[in-house]
């Protein structure tokens, strides 16, 4: 599994794991709605974490994500932040060597909200993120590695459910990623995408402090 299989399985992971957090805590906050925003100094933190199994027959597949983040005010419009993620995949099937894929995110990112002291806001985001993949036994070694970095820009929304709780959507609409291979000889992957799918929005809780 290559570093773009890797990230595109995790996009699929997180946004079925997201949504059905999402709703039940986006139920519970219209039973207990107070004002909420962002203002210059505040800290918030969100991320995501999970496991998935699933199996075919004798073939098992399983996956364990944990993916902070944490973001500052610098005024009372725009935030910075970083962020970090590890996957780790294994695959398992009969007369085979089982597989395991494990992968390491980092990133950072800055956002501008048009009304951030309101309990909604619309806010545009610019990110980069460095990952390295490893997959043991490999392909074409015994360990394959691949590493490679990302660029993604878009829009998000952002509603207070409380003083302290807000859920996010955010789509990346624009974005440009490139992945090598580590051995000799090898030739980068790139890729560019434009427009909005439903598969690239990500929904996540928000803590503010």
């Amino acid at each position: 599994m290559v570093l773009m299989d890797v990230i595109k399985y995790k996009q699929t992971f997180i946004m079925k794991k997201l949504i059905l957090a999402a709703v039940a805590v986006f139920t519970l906050g219209f039973v207990n709605a107070q004002d909420g925003g962002f203002t210059k100094g505040d800290i918030f933190a969100s991320g995501s974490f999970g496991y998935s199994s699933q199996s075919t027959g004798d073939i098992k597949s399983s996956s364990f994500e944990f993916t902070p983040r944490i973001g500052f005010f610098v005024s009372d419009n725009i935030a910075v932040g970083a962020r970090l993620g590890y996957t780790t995949a294994k695959q398992e099937a009969p007369f085979t060597t089982e597989v395991k894929t494990n992968t390491f995110n980092a990133g950072a990112f800055g956002r501008y909200y048009f009304t951030p002291s309101n309990k909604f806001s619309v806010f545009g985001e610019f990110g980069v993120e460095y990952a390295s993949s490893k997959r043991d036994p490999g392909i074409i070694n015994n360990e394959d590695k691949v590493t490679g970095f990302g660029v993604n820009v878009g829009p998000g929304v952002s509603y207070f459910l409380s003083d302290h709780f807000a859920l996010e959507a955010f789509w990346g609409a624009i974005g440009y990623a490139s992945a090598k291979p580590d051995f000799d000889g090898a030739e980068s992957t790139n890729a560019f995408t434009f427009g909005v799918d439903l598969s690239d929005i990500n929904l996540g809780l928000v803590y503010k402090f």
